[in-house]
């Protein structure tokens, strides 16, 4: 009898253990703030891909079919792209939803040539 208790205890502890962790999402205020702008840095912007990923919320924009999609990984018709090895931009002037708005702006001030650097000298990759 003492056993089923035990047993069943635990299996309460643990459900409710699960059911917490689901419900736990990451928060803004747990994003570093850059000084200059006052905005979180929640973004990451790929210029050869032209995709972004969120901080906050973990997941990934990128255009697929002429439309903006959201996942937590990239789709494999990037033919495993290394996210490390080439550059990313922080973006350090944006914290709001959709970044993708934005793209236009970024194509410009971010430019992209196929060795993996910056057009523009003055820009580096975070």
């Amino acid at each position: 009898m003492k056993t089923l208790k035990l047993m069943l205890v635990l299996s309460i502890v643990l459900v409710s253990s699960i059911s917490y962790a689901q419900n736990t999402t990451a928060k803004i205020e747990n994003l570093p703030i850059d000084k200059k702008t006052n905005c979180y840095i929640r973004y990451f912007y790929f210029p050869n891909i032209q995709a972004y990923f969120d901080n906050l919320k973990m997941v990934y924009y990128y255009k697929e079919n002429g439309e903006w999609q959201t996942a937590p990984e990239l789709p494999k018709n990037y033919g495993g792209y290394s996210l490390y090895n080439k550059s990313r931009v922080t973006i350090n002037d944006f914290d709001d939803d959709n970044p993708y708005e934005l793209l236009p702006i970024h194509k410009k001030m971010y430019p992209y040539n196929s060795k993996g650097r910056f057009a523009n000298a003055n820009v580096g990759a975070e």
